[in-house]
Order: structure tokens, then sequence, then C-alpha cells
């Protein structure tokens, strides 16, 4: 496991190595490979000639690059490693959340909630998996992990499940109705059906507009008039916990 912290202040980095030295022997936990710098536009470089780390942990508010640049980069690149933000000011929320940072921790970070953060990331011993969704295909039943769903969709009374590495999971014809067949979805508060044909992962959304929501993959999904006001009261409720 391999974790890189950029911060400009050297106070802020050594306060978030010794918060991370006292999280694995709190947790008994392995001490992972730790990577502290200052200088993120020499960070950005790395990251654009191919280097990759398991976790970043980044400050936001940094001369030449910041956080946000960094992150983006990230997205950009396909990266899958979390991000946890860290920074003195709220105003760069949505936009963390964009990239899609994990969490987003406000300066001076507090113990438990910098815990909290790497309990999330982190693997641990004993540490259950994600929850599977199944799906009734021609080859037989296929387990997907519901992280990495991005939507899915009711076509002609048959599953398309669409997921966050551009595949796509197509179910046989489905007897029972699309509200029936996602229920095991539904459960999960990142899902949210905005449409009588349409489930998505709030995770991957982009943007919201009126009428309509864009998924990180770009797809355009409808947004029905009668769901609009709960599916937007419901997505900035689900963008706001994330940074509590």
């Amino acid at each position: 496991m391999k974790i890189l912290i950029c911060d400009d202040s050297p106070r802020d980095l050594a306060g978030m190595k010794e918060l991370l030295e006292k999280y694995c022997e709190s947790r008994a936990c392995p001490a992972p490979e730790l990577e502290q710098t200052s200088d993120s536009a020499a960070l950005y470089r790395r990251i654009q000639n191919g280097e990759q780390w398991d976790v970043y942990i980044l400050d936001i508010l940094m001369s030449e690059k910041t956080g946000i640049d960094i992150g983006g980069l990230l997205h950009r690149t396909g990266a899958q490693s979390p991000i946890i933000y860290v920074t003195s000011s709220d105003d760069f929320a949505l936009a963390a959340y964009g990239v899609h940072a994990v969490r987003y921790l406000l300066k001076p970070v507090r113990e438990e909630q910098f815990f909290e953060a790497l309990d999330y990331v982190l693997p641990r011993p004993g540490k259950k998996s994600g929850a599977v969704y199944e799906v009734k295909t021609k080859e037989g039943l296929v387990a997907v992990p519901c992280s990495r769903i991005e939507y899915v969709e009711n076509s002609t009374r048959m599953l398309n499940v669409c997921l966050a590495d551009g595949r796509s999971i197509k179910s046989i014809f489905i007897r029972k109705s699309f509200d029936e067949e996602i229920r095991g979805l539904t459960d999960d508060p990142a899902f949210l059906q905005v449409h009588k044909s349409f489930l998505v992962n709030m995770n991957y959304v982009d943007r919201l507009a009126q009428g309509n929501i864009t998924m990180e993959s770009g797809r355009c999904i409808p947004v029905s008039k009668a769901r609009a006001a709960e599916v937007k009261k419901k997505y900035l409720m689900f963008v706001s916990q994330q940074y509590q």
C-alpha cells in the first residue's frame, strides 16, 4: 500500500504523518509505504509521467497546482485510487466531489475524522467486501460489485447494467417490474431512481440539470417530471453528506 500526502505546509505534513502512524498503531496494521511532498507542480508532472499511488491525501489550496488540479488529472487518466482532501476552506466541496474524492476534511484535521477516512480506503483483515448485485444473463448469474455500477437501464424488458469501466451487462428478459428488479440496489443510499426506466449511482453523476443527469461516462439520462423535485433534493443531500 503506497500513500502520497501532498501539502505545502510542513507543519500539516508532519501532523498527517503523525496521525497516520497513530492510526496504524491503533488498528494494529502494517505501516504503508508513505511519501510526502510539498511540491504540487512536481507531483503533477510525476503523475503525467505515469507514477501512481494507492491513496492520495491532498491539500487543496496550494501554489502552482491545486489539489483539485491534481484530482482532475487523476480523473482524466482513469486512476481509481481514492482521494482524501484536506483544506482550510469549505469552498471547494462540490469541486472535490466532481473528481470523486472519498472524503473532504477541514483543517485542523480531527483524529476521529482522519481515522474514519483511512478506515474507508485502507484494506484490513476481516474487512467485508462490498455488496454485489446479481444479474441473470444468458451465460448464467453474474455478480456485479454495486460500487462499480454507474447506472441501470430497463431496455425492452431487459436490464442493461452499465459499469464505471465502460462495460455493460445485459440481463435476460425480466418477468418482474423494473422497480422489483432493482429493489436490492435501491436499499443503498447511493442509488437513485430518476425515471421509470433508469436507476443511477450518484457516485458517478457528473452534473444534474433540469430534466436530465449527465453521468461520468457522458451518458445523458432523463429525469422524469414527476421525480424531478425529489431527485434534486436527494442528490443535493447525498453530495452534502459526503463532506460532513
